[in-house]
């Protein structure tokens, strides 16, 4: 289902590839104008911006760290002088290394809470700020994780971060509703995307999808119809909730698929 974003401008962090491309390219499709941000693959994200150009919408590319918050507000204003306005915003951008505790970089672990924690929180406080200064409403949806509420192993600064910006968004959600801005809070599964590839070849990525419930791996294109959905008319009575499209993840162990047994 594609949902009617006509008349809507939007900024989508983290946009170039993965679940962040399929969200700002589903925008798109149903009318929203859209800010790509990325952080180094601006290459990757001028290619996104000529999709939506196809489609005759607008685009602009921002290439900025979202742990900087002047940077973000420049964003956001960049995103009102190219568009009139900005009405839909969605955190998506995030940094995640791998490893135990107790041999953690330090230095990674910090980068990984600074874009994934800081920089959603960022994101979500400048778009507050503009959407204030219109008066018109608006809708915000960020990008978390079951990582926030399932421990997983190796991924500490990131199951932190996710689990801050839960909490955050639902914060969020209530000090804004008064005013018309809506925010609520996205759990995509284990999704088959470019950033999946720096901790697991591809063999480990077909037989890691296989013990999944569904037995797959999830597409950013379904995960982008989960989140327009938060975002448009559809979802006018939906705030500080959260949207979970995992596959199954989430369920106990036992209740993954047995191959017909019963």
């Amino acid at each position: 289902m594609d949902y009617s974003f006509a008349g809507k401008n939007a900024l989508v962090t983290g946009s170039s590839k993965g679940i962040g491309r399929g969200i700002a390219l589903a925008l798109a499709r149903g009318g929203a104008n859209v800010t790509i941000n990325c952080s180094a693959s601006k290459d990757k994200a001028e290619e996104v911006a000529q999709e939506i150009h196809a489609m005759g919408r607008k685009a602009i590319v921002v290439a900025c760290d979202v742990s900087d918050l002047k940077a973000v507000e420049d964003m956001v204003q960049q995103t009102v002088d190219a568009f009139g306005s900005l009405d839909l915003f969605v955190s998506n951008a995030v940094y995640s290394d791998r490893q135990l505790l107790v041999e953690a970089d330090m230095d990674g672990f910090r980068r990984t809470i600074e874009v994934s924690m800081w920089g959603a929180l960022h994101g979500v406080r400048a778009s507050a700020q503009q959407m204030l200064r219109q008066g018109k409403g608006g809708a915000m949806t960020v990008v978390s994780s079951p990582h926030s509420i399932i421990p997983f192993p190796t991924a500490m600064a990131y199951n932190m971060s996710k689990a801050a910006i839960d909490h955050m968004a639902r914060t969020a959600a209530i000090e804004l509703v008064k005013f018309g801005i809506r925010v609520n809070v996205f759990h995509p599964g284990w999704i088959d995307t470019p950033g999946e590839r720096k901790f697991f070849t591809e063999e480990q990525l077909k037989e890691g999808a296989e013990g999944l419930p569904m037995g797959r791996m999830g597409t950013s294109d379904e995960m982008a119809h989960g989140v327009c959905f938060t975002l448009s008319d559809e979802a006018s009575y939906m705030t500080g909730t959260t949207l979970t499209m995992d596959g199954g993840v989430g369920l106990p162990w036992w209740s993954k698929r047995t191959e017909g047994k019963q």
